[in-house]
């Protein structure tokens, strides 16, 4: 047992040490995370509560401001970490299924267009360059206005923007493996072209979706941001950091707080999936473990 612990504090170390592991990142999304599922439990008032005795309360570190109210309050004197801590459960719910959705398309397009290559690569690229090419504020406008701006046609319009970003980069691995022997082997052995794309190749590509989700997570965040800051995101009454954002900007000069604070949770949440994210790709990549 206690070997067992040695090993594990060893590993640890050279984790920590050697591989520069980003324990600030690392901490943010631990704590993301645990607003999103347990945000209403932990806040301090409820998101919606209006106290118009306590509006444009200041931080508790300015002068009028109160510890009851940590980051202060906005203009109806909600109180505005409680409506970010609440915040963070509807971008989560955004981020994980945008990400399933669109990883999941550009994962099996990414593998079918890498493998069979040709004119079915061809159609299949140029149809994400058109994607990517495609404004995704103007398409979530468009699904707002034909459909009402909801959860579901914000994660649609991330998910279908977001696939051909997963399809390019997983394409490029694949004309990589697609060539390797274990590949042609398994070609001799009599194994069908789907078995070989589930059974050999994806397998293959496990780090690099792991490095790609880390690294989406931060963008499908600022652009829901973005969405709810122009009104084509999530619709009310449950606070989203964008339109936190949005509302707040006509007090950025007499109240700073009330836009900077959500501002500040997106960015600093997004900054910690781009370090862990680049982290990921450093540990994983097998050239730079030969480097080391």
């Amino acid at each position: 047992m206690l070997t067992s612990f040695l090993n594990a504090g060893k590993w640890l170390w050279h984790l920590y040490v050697k591989r520069r592991f980003p324990l600030f990142a690392v901490s943010t999304i631990v704590s993301f995370f645990a607003l999103a599922l347990f945000g209403e439990n932990l806040s301090p008032f409820p998101p919606n509560q209006v106290d118009l005795g306590a509006r444009f309360s200041p931080p508790f570190w300015q002068e009028g401001g109160s510890i009851a109210h940590f980051l202060g309050t906005d203009g109806l004197g909600r109180d505005i970490l409680s409506r970010i801590m609440i915040g963070a459960r509807n971008s989560c719910i955004v981020a994980i299924f945008s990400l399933f959705l669109g990883g999941f398309l550009g994962t099996v397009i990414g593998i079918v267009s890498g493998y069979f290559g040709g004119i079915v690569d061809g159609i299949l690229m140029r149809m994400g360059d058109a994607t990517i090419a495609f404004p995704i504020i103007l398409l979530a406008i468009l699904l707002s206005i034909i459909l009402g701006p909801s959860l579901l046609n914000v994660v649609a319009a991330l998910g279908l923007v977001l696939w051909a970003r997963y399809a390019r980069v997983i394409r490029g691995e694949v004309l990589s493996l697609k060539e390797r022997d274990f590949v042609a082997l398994a070609r001799v052995a009599g194994a069908s072209d789907l078995r070989i794309m589930v059974k050999h190749i994806l397998p293959n590509i496990y780090n690099t979706l792991l490095v790609l989700l880390t690294l989406q997570v931060g963008w499908v965040i600022i652009v829901e941001a973005a969405l709810s800051f122009m009104g084509a995101g999530l619709p009310g009454p449950d606070p989203v950091w964008g339109s936190m954002v949005a509302k707040g900007r006509q007090y950025v000069t007499s109240a700073w707080w009330v836009p900077f604070m959500p501002g500040m949770a997106i960015a600093i949440v997004c900054l910690s999936f781009n370090m862990l994210g680049d982290w990921l790709r450093e540990v994983l990549d097998p050239r730079m473990r030969q480097v080391e």
